[in-house]
């Protein structure tokens, strides 16, 4: 049975976060009594340890993709952790308290893990090893999968992967299953600080992008040939010296452009390296990649080999200041939520 108020025990309403318009987060995010999900068929309920911001989250609530509200009410944050309290039909009923990590809160209109309780596909709810911390778990999810994404989009494999912003969330991951697919890696970064988290996840090279030339660094240590994959942070802003630094037969994998919304395609720049452009979106990947992605991680996570980026955790009171602080682009390591109280 839950410590707290358990839905599965008949509860009518859970507390959450939510918000009703687009702004800024301590303007519009609020705090409130909603109706408690029931488990459909293949669900299963979780009770919400810890949930993971990520930067869709902030973008849909501030209201910078342009794009409408999709539901009158919505609940942030699609990444969690905590344990089953309920399974629906379909689903062994031994699941009941495993302690899980799960993706795709949001897979149900307008709901989130920013939240007592969500519903999940029960295969989106993964089993967290009991020496790992709901906060870690809750900092998988989108990243991790994102990252396994990038790295193994075909065509797969590459002995130069570069990864762009090799301190961040995605990165952490990143770098990690290059490594593991046998890639040597480059990361950039914008600090000695930075370099050290770059590092410690496995990065071979790390590239000081604010004191140095990215493309000739790049070129220098790959003695000019350049990088087989880019596992891209800012598509946009980096495109140039994307073009430069991307081997022949190269890919491009990119999970975000925030810094040019509409980056113009030197088609001709690329055509002669026949390069592979892939957009890499972690909330709609595929199933079959999201599966083979949980497996990895998991097999990872029980062999100890898995390093998480370190967690900034805030209290569920405090959902609005973490959404600011992954806003400010300046903090390192990942922002998750505290569950309710």
């Amino acid at each position: 049975m839950s410590s707290r108020r358990c839905a599965a025990s008949g509860a009518d309403s859970l507390r959450a976060v939510f918000y009703e318009r687009t702004g800024p987060a301590a303007e519009v995010l609020q705090f409130g009594e909603v109706e408690t999900p029931r488990p459909g068929h293949g669900e299963v309920l979780v009770e919400i340890a810890a949930s993971g911001v990520n930067p869709h989250d902030t973008k849909g609530r501030s209201g910078w993709t342009g794009r409408p509200m999709p539901h009158p009410r919505i609940i942030p944050h699609s990444d969690g952790a905590g344990r089953i309290v309920a399974v629906g039909h379909g689903v062994d009923r031994a699941r009941v308290g495993e302690r899980v990590w799960i993706c795709r809160a949001d897979h149900r209109a307008g709901m989130g893990a920013a939240a007592e309780f969500v519903a999940v596909p029960a295969d989106c709810a993964v089993v967290l090893p009991d020496d790992l911390p709901f906060a870690a778990g809750a900092s998988l999810g989108v990243p991790a999968l994102t990252a396994y994404m990038a790295v193994f989009a075909e065509p797969a494999g590459g002995r130069d992967v570069l990864v762009q912003g090799g301190a961040g969330a995605v990165a952490c991951y990143a770098i990690q299953f290059a490594r593991q697919n046998g890639a040597r890696v480059l990361a950039t970064v914008s600090s000695p600080e930075k370099a050290a988290h770059a590092r410690r996840y496995g990065a071979d090279e790390t590239i000081d992008y604010k004191r140095e030339d990215v493309a000739a660094r790049v070129l220098a240590l790959t003695d000019g040939r350049g990088v087989d994959r880019i596992v891209e942070v800012d598509f946009g802003a980096n495109l140039a010296a994307d073009v430069a630094m991307i081997a022949p037969h190269g890919v491009i994998a990119s999970y975000s452009s925030s810094r040019v919304r509409e980056p113009v395609l030197p088609y001709y720049d690329l055509a002669p390296k026949d390069v592979t452009l892939r957009i890499v979106q972690g909330k709609i990947i595929p199933d079959a990649t999201r599966l083979a992605g949980a497996a990895l991680i998991t097999q990872l996570m029980r062999s100890g080999a898995l390093i998480h980026p370190p967690a900034l955790s805030y209290p569920f009171g405090h959902t609005a200041a973490a959404h600011a602080a992954l806003e400010s682009g300046v903090t390192t390591g990942k922002i998750v939520v505290e569950g309710p109280p």
